[in-house]
């Protein structure tokens, strides 16, 4: 074998792959930054068109640098969610959260499977912390809440939460996509509270998103070698 041959991603599939996935990636980015624009912009059509594009990219992008299916998985149960929430009625809303509520269960499958291998168990005293800022959260903002959501809320909050927290198995990158991800959430429920809201709120929101599912997926990349190792 030559020396050209065997460095990793040179020659063969995987290195097709690589040269793939920088663009994909790059593409990720620009219908990102469209997307963030649009909404300062008070361009809705811009982020009707951006948004459900965002999921797919980095899905596809991460599968170009073989990561985990689980990895693949919780970022097109994402994508649902975030086609579904462009719907702006209840039934919608809900469907959307159970897409993203799948997509949590795939993270959380993935995060038990990375301490099985070794992985680092994600610290208890974080997870207590966890906890607390919930409980302080949905006690503040239970009474402003629809009634009929305060059930479906607060059990998407608690996996939610578990995803957050267990993220940290795969380094401070994952754990800092958890943490955003709970953030991201917890601006649209005040929406939904109709709390005081800063202004261009849904900015906020998907830039919150947009770099928790990044961070996670950088986290899970990262971790995982994935450039080496098959998918899980």
């Amino acid at each position: 074998m030559t020396a050209t041959a065997a460095r990793p991603g040179s020659t063969g599939a995987g290195g097709r792959a690589e040269r793939f996935a920088r663009p994909v990636l790059l593409a990720f980015l620009l219908v990102a930054a469209a997307d963030l624009a649009g909404l300062l912009a008070g361009a809705e059509a811009v982020h009707l068109v951006a948004k459900p594009l965002l999921m797919p990219l980095l899905a596809g992008y991460a599968a170009l640098r073989g990561a985990p299916r689980l990895l693949v998985a919780a970022l097109l149960f994402g994508w649902g969610g975030d086609v579904f929430l462009l719907a702006d009625n209840d039934l919608a809303f809900l469907v959307g959260m159970g897409s993203f509520a799948v997509g949590h269960v795939c993270y959380l499958t993935l995060f038990g499977r990375g301490e099985e291998r070794g992985q680092a168990p994600a610290p208890l005293v974080t997870g207590a912390g966890y906890a607390v800022v919930l409980v302080v959260f949905l006690v503040l903002i239970w009474p402003d809440l629809p009634a009929d959501l305060r059930i479906p809320l607060t059990g998407y909050s608690l996996l939610l939460t578990a995803m957050a927290w267990r993220a940290g198995v795969f380094g401070p990158y994952a754990a800092a996509g958890g943490a955003l991800f709970l953030l991201s959430d917890a601006l649209i429920a005040t929406g939904i509270a109709e709390w005081p809201q800063a202004p261009a709120p849904d900015f906020w929101v998907m830039l919150t998103y947009i770099a928790a599912q990044a961070l996670l997926t950088l986290g899970v990349l990262t971790k995982h070698r994935t450039k080496h190792k098959p998918g899980v």
